[in-house]
């Protein structure tokens, strides 16, 4: 029997090609998508994993066996296909498994306008009409003729209207050094930042290979900047950017080759969007910087905490008309891009300010980054809720700590630090994520943290 519970996600599928993952599976997936969004037309791309082809146009077969057209975009990246499912208000899947090894692919699923799909609007039901179909009830019989499948190419379109979003022709020059990981970024960058700009565009690894010979295309990993920072500092470059497999988070080196937080940028793009619209809402995740809500307050914006995750964030700036969200996994969301998540559009938005100011970004983000970080510290545990209500006992009596268990357990000291503790979804791991006012403070916390855990 056909169980799909190991691959389907809480937000998306994937698994391991062809053991969990595979053609029969994306057919059926395919049909259960078509069944499930109820459109006449779902439009489909695909990265530059070997196995995305194949996969994709399985995903479309059993999408017109149930009626529904198809507009096939071929190579993206994943916020190609949301530009695609926003522009032409139409329900999208993009298969990638974003910075997963080569041997992984997936599907990332909308409704019309990018809207997210989760277990619980929509996901889940998905999985079952389709482990149905692959446990031997078939397709089911669609009345009516099969749908259509039309290929057209979304990219200038994309490149467009980005450079429609964020204009950037008046930029003083620039030497921008970007690492696309022979991802999706190696498709899109020369569309978006090449053409007529004052930019010269340094490229490492453009090249499409879902074998990554290079570097795993994960930017969050410090061991993956290495070759960026290298060439930004052999270069003289201005700026660094690092794009992951498919492309929808960015991440920013300054010109000395040093990372800037994912925090710093949302800070950064947040002051410019409150400037063109004062008084609008920033969301920001529960685990970026506290920089991140002062700044927005100081600049006459609204905060607004939330979980972990692009369901929520995406949710959230529906709720509230948000003008721009950000993580600290380097996915920002924009209302103007349909509250999806775009990496492209955030280094547009970097490129912008560094190119108006003839400081330099190190100097530009350091008002930005007010305090030391930890970073993301993984740690294997057999009883992950048992280990939380152990470090929630120690913290929570202490006088002045505060605590909230929004997603993880957020606890927060009289001096201003933090940290949050959330269990992962998919592994045995507890994660833990510190801030304080300089690194001392953030070892401290983070010792007395991981003794509790680890004990």
């Amino acid at each position: 029997m056909a169980d799909l519970g190991s691959i389907f996600k809480a937000y998306d599928v994937r698994g391991v090609i062809p053991d969990t993952f595979n053609v029969d599976i994306a057919r059926a997936v395919g049909a259960a998508f078509a069944r499930v969004v109820d459109a006449p037309s779902v439009v489909v791309a695909h990265d530059m994993r070997p196995s995305s082809p194949e996969l994709a146009h399985a995903f479309a077969d059993g999408a017109t066996s149930q009626g529904v057209d198809v507009v096939f975009a071929g190579l993206g990246s994943t916020d190609l296909l949301y530009y695609g499912s926003g522009s032409l208000d139409m329900p999208g899947a993009m298969f990638t498994a974003s910075h997963n090894p080569a041997e992984y692919n997936g599907i990332k699923m909308c409704r019309a306008g990018a809207a997210p799909i989760s277990g619980e609007t929509g996901l889940d039901d998905i999985r079952r009409l389709a482990e149905e179909s692959l446990n031997g009830a078939g397709v089911p019989e669609h009345e009516g003729p099969k749908g259509t499948v039309t290929e057209k190419d979304l990219l200038p379109g994309y490149a467009e209207y980005l450079r429609g979003l964020v204009d950037l022709s008046g930029s003083r020059p620039l030497k921008v050094v970007v690492d696309a990981g022979n991802g999706m970024g190696g498709h899109t960058v020369p569309a978006v930042l090449e053409q007529g700009l004052p930019l010269d565009v340094v490229p490492l690894y453009f090249e499409l290979d879902g074998t990554f010979p290079n570097h795993p295309a994960n930017p969050l990993d410090p061991d993956n900047l290495v070759d960026l920072q290298a060439k930004v500092r052999e270069t003289g470059a201005d700026i660094g950017l690092a794009f992951d497999g498919d492309a929808d988070r960015c991440f920013v080196v300054d010109e000395r080759g040093e990372p800037v937080p994912p925090s710093a940028v949302t800070a950064l793009v947040a002051v410019q969007e409150l400037r063109r619209e004062p008084g609008a809402t920033i969301i920001h995740n529960l685990i970026t910087s506290a920089a991140v809500p002062e700044i927005v307050t100081e600049n006459g914006g609204a905060p607004v905490r939330t979980r972990v995750g692009h369901s929520f964030i995406k949710a959230t700036m529906a709720e509230t008309e948000a003008v721009f969200g950000g993580e600290h996994s380097a996915h920002y969301y924009f209302r103007d891009f349909w509250r999806a998540d775009t990496g492209m559009l955030a280094a547009m938005h970097v490129l912008r300010v560094l190119g108006a100011d003839q400081r330099s970004l190190s100097q530009i983000t350091e008002e930005y980054s007010r305090y030391a970080a930890s970073g993301e510290i993984n740690s294997e545990v057999e009883d992950a809720s048992g280990r939380m209500a152990a470090v929630r006992e120690a913290f929570a009596g202490r006088d002045g700590v505060t605590v909230d268990e929004l997603d993880g357990l957020s606890v927060t000291l009289p001096d201003g630090s933090w940290f949050n503790l959330r269990a992962s979804n998919t592994e045995p791991l507890l994660r833990l994520n510190v801030e304080a006012a300089d690194d001392t403070g953030v070892t401290r916390l983070r010792d007395d943290v991981l003794a509790i855990v680890r004990a």
